[in-house]
């Protein structure tokens, strides 16, 4: 069995995520983005407690594609240091990821 993960990133404009899941789906190195907002985050940058309004990015991948799919997230984020978190998909339905590998198979 492949190795599953999802793939966390957060944005500060909807247009940003949406952006950003249509080139990963495009490049078939997600089968499945979810962009999901508003959220508020609150979190430490550069030494001060910031709060911002911000929408969530769910990315459905595999592991062996984790690389490239960091190489194109860092190359169309607008973040100086974008989050990027990858968790192991524990189970998932047989169909589903039957799903999601023909999802990302390159033609």
């Amino acid at each position: 069995m492949a190795n599953y993960i999802q793939v966390i990133t957060t944005v500060e404009k909807q247009a940003d995520g949406l952006a950003l899941a249509r080139l990963l789906v495009e490049r078939r190195l997600a089968s499945c983005v979810q962009v999901i907002g508003p959220i508020t985050s609150i979190y430490r940058w550069r030494g001060a407690v910031e709060t911002a309004g911000e929408w969530l990015c769910l990315i459905k991948t595999r592991e062996d594609l984790y690389e490239a799919l960091e190489a194109a997230v860092r190359e169309a984020h607008p973040y100086e240091v974008p989050e990027l978190l990858a968790l192991p998909v524990v189970k998932g339905s047989k169909d589903y990821l039957e799903w999601l590998d023909d999802a990302l198979k390159r033609q």
